[in-house]
């Protein structure tokens, strides 16, 4: 079942409409590296779109009805829309979920100290990561510092061209004799990923001066004391902004593609469809790239929580009808997949591998060798996926993780089919996942767009 690439089916206007599409996807990289500005990012666009949050309906006991939109945010760092449809809730929704976390580095709680003239902050990887990829790379500080009174103060330090950046060092390769015979999971050790943040001194101390400049620039800038980073999530991320790339610029490079790339294009989607007659609801969450724990991660019960709220404002008062409604909804679990790289082939099966610029990658299965920790979507669910697809003219493709006994992975889709509904993983293929600098194809952002209305609007 050969698919040709989207650039040789793709009319002018489509590929103008794909670079569109891609420039604001671009934005959205750059604006929202981390969780919690993701989900400013995404509360903004849903407001400009008519969104309201459902915390000011539950105040004003608004009666929801077809037409309606509403959001609701957990933590700062999960977010779900919904854009009620003509038909009952009862019957099902129509849900688009993504993460919006990625791999970083993030900052421990005690972490700044001085040594031998240089001032650092100790950090603890986060999610899976080679490590050796992290050292000698501009770093940017983005998060927040909350202080005791509960002011919240927010940290974004590398991003701008006058910004200083951070780095953590690497030894130079003339001394690396001993550190090149290692194997590459040892090469670099997460305890030796710390950040070298100053190396100036308070000249008017005695101890520790280079560590007590920085504190001193910290307390200017953002009034704060060493003590505020007992209560600081602050997360160290690639300053690099998002780039085309290639001759012919058909892709892009960014870091925090892994799942960014599929959140946007589910808000992108979410946001241009007229009233549908299912209720279409685009999640958002984080945690995932450690196991989707946490109050805002999967497992949690916001999701269930927020819809027996919104349930509630529509006439449902039983928590069977919430069973119901979830139960019966069907899902897009939107993550993204190993592209096929021929430099990498060998760890590929090429005739179930996930291709840049074909399209939307739908994974029947994730987990690992023996389909372990996944969700299996059913046949006849599928085969209404392809009849959707089909009805929109959406070029789409299946995929496996890699060989089978090589690797593998897992999304939010088994905890969603938890409540019985129907989930199938489908996302984008991309190359370098988890890396500081992933690959996608603009082609496939764009037809991922295309993907996501489809199943919003005509899945039933």
């Amino acid at each position: 079942m050969e698919r040709k690439t989207l650039w040789e089916s793709y009319d002018e206007a489509q590929l103008h409409d794909m670079n569109e599409i891609a420039e604001r996807y671009k934005i959205c990289l750059d604006l929202g590296k981390t969780e919690r500005e993701c989900v400013d990012l995404a509360k903004d666009m849903a407001e400009k779109h008519g969104y309201v949050s459902i915390e000011s309906c539950l105040k004003e006991n608004k009666k929801l009805q077809a037409g309606d939109k509403v959001y609701a945010i957990y933590n700062n760092k999960a977010v779900v829309l919904y854009h009620i449809g003509k038909d009952s809730i009862e019957n099902g929704m129509n849900i688009l979920g993504a993460h919006i976390d990625s791999p970083r580095l993030d900052i421990k709680q005690n972490p700044l100290y001085e040594k031998e003239g240089f001032a650092y902050l100790d950090t603890h990887y986060y999610g899976g990561i080679k490590k050796y990829q992290w050292v000698t790379i501009p770093l940017a500080l983005h998060g927040v510092i909350v202080k005791m009174d509960g002011t919240t103060v927010k940290v974004n330090i590398g991003e701008d061209d006058n910004d200083p950046v951070f780095t953590v060092t690497d030894l130079l390769i003339h001394l690396a004799g001993n550190q090149m015979s290692k194997k590459a999971n040892v090469v670099i050790e997460g305890e030796s990923l710390d950040l070298l943040v100053g190396s100036q001194t308070l000249n008017d101390v005695e101890k520790d001066n280079v560590k007590a400049n920085v504190l001193r620039l910290l307390k200017e800038k953002y009034d704060v004391e060493e003590e505020d980073f007992l209560s600081a999530e602050l997360e160290l991320v690639p300053a690099d902004k998002a780039r085309d790339l290639g001759f012919d610029r058909s892709m892009i490079l960014a870091y925090g593609q892994d799942d960014k790339i599929c959140a946007w294009t589910s808000l992108f989607a979410m946001l241009d469809i007229e009233t549908p007659d299912r209720t279409a609801c685009t999640l958002l969450v984080d945690k995932e790239e450690i196991g989707s724990v946490g109050a805002s991660g999967m497992h949690s019960k916001f999701f269930e929580n927020t819809t027996a709220e919104l349930m509630a404002l529509m006439g449902f008062d039983s928590d069977l009808s919430v069973r119901r409604a979830i139960s019966r909804s069907k899902m897009l679990s939107s993550d993204v997949s190993a592209g096929y790289d021929p430099l990498y082939a060998d760890v590929f099966e090429s005739k179930n591998a996930a291709f840049l610029g074909k399209g939307i990658v739908f994974n029947k299965f994730t987990g690992s060798r023996g389909k372990s920790g996944s969700n299996d979507a059913n046949a006849e669910y599928i085969a209404a996926i392809r009849n959707v697809m089909a009805k929109n003219n959406v070029q789409f493709q299946t995929a496996e993780l890699g060989k089978v006994d090589v690797g593998g992975g897992g999304t939010i889709a088994y905890i969603m089919a938890n409540y019985g509904m129907e989930v199938i993983d489908a996302g984008l293929a991309v190359l370098c996942m988890h890396s500081p600098q992933e690959v996608c194809s603009k082609v496939d952002v764009f037809e991922a767009v295309r993907a996501y209305k489809a199943f919003l609007k005509d899945m039933k």
